[in-house]
C-alpha cells in the first residue's frame, strides 16, 4: 500500500512516501526549488517520492495533509473578530492566499496531482505526534509536541501504545511557547521561522539577566508547564510583526535592526528566553511523566529542534530515553499525516525492535550515483580524479589534518534541517581557526555561531558527556573536563564576542563558549562510509571528532544535486569536494561565469 503525505504553505513544504509501513521516501521542496523554508505545494518532492519508488499517482492508495485546513480558518477569523479593527492589514494580506488555495486543499490536491482517490486529514499535533512516536524505537510511549501553532494547539501530550497515539492535553493559541521564542527572534532581528536557531546559539554569550522579567511580565507558568502569555505585549495576533511598543518598553529599547551590531543586551535577552522555554519544556516533561507514567518519551514540533532544551529533559533524568523526530517541524508533519494513516486510520500492526528506530538515519532523500556524478562532470568540463572505493576515506582523512575544508556529497540526502553525513562541508575540529574560517569564509554567516560535531559512536563518551545515540544531531552535551583546557584569569573573565577568541578544549572548532556542543554520534549501520572515514581519521591522528555543517551558504537551502554542490563549492572557499568517489580540487577548477552578484539571488537572514 502506497500512500502519500503532505505539508505545505506555511513554511518547510515537504511530502513523504509511505510504503506499507515503511518510510520510504522524504524530502523538503526547498531541495529542489532552491528556495529556503519555500512553503510552495511540493510538486518537486512528491515527484521525487514517487519516481524514487518507480509509482505514479494511480499507485497511490492514500493522500495524507497535515491538518485541518478549515479548523485552522476558523482559528484565523475567529482572532481577527476578537481584535478588530485591529488587524485589518494583516487579515486583508493573509485572505487571498486563503481564498484561493488553502481552503480548497482537497480539490487543489486533486487538481495537482490528478489524483481522486481518498483523501485524509489529521490535525496538525496528530501529525506532529505521529512523527514522533511512529518512527521511535518504542511500543509504549509519552510525547509532547510544541510548536508556535497548528489549528489551535500550540503544544499537546499524550500517550502513544503500538499502533495508536492519544492526546490526553492541549494548550491552545495565542498562548504558545513556540511564538514566545519568535517573538524574542522577531526582537533580537532575525528572521521568524528561520533565524531561532540563531538565538540558541547566541545565548551562550550572554547571561539569563532578564528571565525573571520574561516569566513575571510575558507569561503566567503553573507548576505543570501549562502557561497564558500576557497578549499586551504582542502583536501576532493582529498586526504584521512579533512584538509591540509596550514589548520595546519593557526591555527598554526597540527591535534590533538586522545585520546591525549584537551587543551585550542582546546576547542577554537571547540567554533569558533560552533558559525560561528550558524551564517550560522541563516543567511539561515532568508533569508528563507523572501524568502517564510511561518511561520514555518522544518529542517533535518546531520548538523539538531546541536541541539545548532536549539535552536538558535528558540529563535532568525526567525519562529514561528520549527520541526526537529529526524533521521535527512542518516538513515532518508529512511524514507523521503517512504515518497516522497507517497505523491509526487503517489500524495496521506496529512492530518494533525495542532498539533502532524506523527513520533509517532520515536519510531518505535522492541519491546520485558514480554514473550520474561521472555524467554531470563530463558534461562540464569540470577536472577531477576519481578514487577508488578504499582511498576515499583514506584521502579525505588526510585533507581534513591538512586543516582543508572539504564538501561531502554522498548517498541519500537527508530529511530535515540537519546534515547528518551526506550533504555535510566537513574540517579538522581540533583546529583553532577553524571555526571562524568555515562561518566568514564558507557559510558567510555570522561569526558567533558554533558547529557541531560529528563523532564515531563507539567513542562519544570519551569526548562528551553524553552515552546515548545522537545521530540527528538534536541534543546538545558537554565536552567533558579532561578534553577541557585550563583557561588563564584573564581569558576567564571575557564577556560577550570575545569569548570566541578562546580555545576551549582539545576539539575547539566544535566546542561552544559555555562548552557544550551539538552531538552527532555517527554509526556504522546507519553510514557506512562516513564512519569509515571518520574511523580512519581517528587511527591516523587520535580523534574520532570532525566538524559536520551543513553544505550550504547562508540563505541557501541544503544542496541536493551534484551541480548544486558543485555551484556551492565554486562560490566558497572550499578547498575540496568529494562527490561519490570523485574528488575536485578548488585550485584545478575554471572559474565560474562572473556572478559577483551571486548573494543577491538569496535573501539572506
Amino acid at each position: 500500500m502506497n500512500i502519500l503525505g503532505i505539508s505545505a504553505f506555511y513554511h518547510d513544504s515537504a511530502a513523504c512516501l509511505v510504503q506499507d509501513g515503511r518510510i520510504a521516501a522524504a524530502a523538503q521542496e526547498e531541495r529542489f526549488s532552491r528556495k529556503k523554508h519555500d512553503f510552495s505545494f511540493p510538486k518537486d518532492a512528491i515527484k521525487y517520492c514517487l519516481e524514487s519508488k518507480q509509482l505514479t499517482v494511480n499507485d497511490l492508495d492514500f493522500v495524507a495533509f497535515y491538518d485541518k485546513p478549515f479548523i485552522k480558518f476558523e482559528r484565523i477569523l475567529e482572532t481577527y473578530l476578537a481584535y478588530a479593527p485591529l488587524g485589518i492589514n494583516s487579515f486583508i494580506k493573509a485572505m487571498p492566499l486563503w481564498m484561493k488555495q488553502k481552503l480548497w486543499m482537497k480539490e487543489l490536491i486533486r487538481k495537482q496531482l490528478k489524483y481522486s482517490g481518498k483523501i485524509i486529514f489529521p490535525e496538525h499535533h496528530q501529525s506532529h505526534a505521529s512523527s514522533a512516536f511512529f518512527p521511535s524505537p518504542y511500543q509504549q510511549a509519552a510525547f509532547l509536541t510544541i510548536d508556535g501553532v497548528g489549528e489551535w494547539a500550540t503544544a499537546s501530550f499524550g500517550v502513544g501504545a503500538d499502533n495508536k497515539i492519544d492526546i490526553k492535553f492541549e494548550i491552545h493559541f495565542p498562548h504558545s511557547l513556540g511564538l514566545l521564542y519568535s517573538a524574542f527572534t522577531y526582537y533580537l532581528g532575525f528572521r521568524v521561522n528561520s533565524g531561532e536557531y540563531k538565538v540558541m546559539g547566541l545565548a551562550p554569550y550572554g547571561e539569563p539577566r532578564y528571565k525573571d522579567l520574561i516569566l513575571s511580565k510575558l507569561m503566567d507558568l503553573k507548576d505543570d508547564g501549562s502557561f497564558k502569555l500576557n497578549m499586551k505585549y504582542f502583536n501576532y495576533c493582529a498586526g504584521l510583526t512579533m512584538t509591540n511598543k509596550k514589548f520595546n518598553r519593557l526591555f527598554g529599547a526597540p527591535p534590533r535592526q538586522r545585520e546591525s551590531r549584537l551587543e551585550q543586551r542582546h546576547m542577554d535577552l537571547a540567554r533569558s528566553v533560552q533558559e525560561a522555554t528550558e524551564e517550560v519544556m522541563l516543567r511539561m516533561a515532568r508533569y508528563v511523566r507523572k501524568q502517564t507514567g510511561y518511561k520514555n518519551l518522544c518529542l517533535a514540533g518546531g520548538v523539538a529542534l531546541n536541541c539545548v532544551g532536549n539535552g536538558r529533559i535528558l540529563r535532568e533524568g525526567i525519562f529514561d530515553d528520549v527520541w526526537i523526530q529529526p524533521a521535527a517541524g512542518d516538513a515532518g508533519g508529512a511524514l507523521g499525516a503517512a504515518l497516522f494513516v497507517w497505523y491509526q486510520y487503517l489500524g495496521n500492526e506496529r512492530v518494533i525492535d525495542g532498539i533502532k528506530d524506523s527513520q533509517y538515519g532520515s536519510y531518505l532523500g535522492p541519491r546520485f550515483d558514480n554514473a550520474d556524478i561521472e555524467t554531470y562532470l563530463n558534461e562540464n568540463n569540470i577536472s577531477y580524479v576519481r578514487l577508488g572505493d578504499e582511498d576515499i576515506s583514506e584521502k579525505v582523512a588526510d585533507l581534513i589534518a591538512e586543516e582543508k575544508v572539504v564538501g561531502w556529497f554522498q548517498g541519500r540526502m537527508e530529511f530535515g534541517p540537519r546534515a547528518l553525513g551526506s550533504r555535510s562541508i566537513i574540517g579538522d575540529a581540533r583546529s583553532p581557526k577553524m571555526q571562524e574560517t568555515m562561518n566568514l569564509k564558507i557559510k558567510f554567516r555570522e561569526s558567533f555561531r558554533p558547529f557541531a560535531p560529528s563523532v564515531l559512536r563507539e567513542k562519544v563518551k570519551e569526548y562528551f558527556d553524553l552515552d546515548k545515540d545522537s545521530p540527528y544531531m538534536l541534543l546538545v552535551a558537554t565536552v567533558r573536563k579532561e578534553r577541557r583546557c585550563q583557561l588563564s584569569a584573564e581569558e576567564d573573565k571575557l564577556t560577550g564576542i570575545s569569548k570566541l577568541q578562546v580555545s576551549r578544549s582539545q576539539v575547539p572548532a566544535i566546542t561552544h563558549v559555555d562548552y557544550s556542543a551539538r552531538v552527532q554520534t555517527v554509526g556504522k549501520e546507519d553510514n557506512p562510509l562516513y564512519h569509515q572515514m571518520i574511523t580512519r581519521f581517528n587511527e591516523k591522528y587520535g580523534c574520532p571528532v570532525i566538524i559536520n555543517t551543513s553544505f550550504n551558504v547562508r540563505g541557501e537551502p541544503i544542496v541536493c544535486t551534484p551541480e548544486d554542490a558543485y555551484r556551492c563549492f565554486m562560490r566558497t572557499n572550499m578547498d575540496y569536494l568529494i562527490m561519490g568517489n570523485f574528488l575536485l580540487e578548488k585550485k584545478e577548477q575554471k572559474p565560474l561565469d562572473k556572478d559577483i552578484d551571486w548573494l543577491r539571488e538569496f535573501e539572506l537572514d
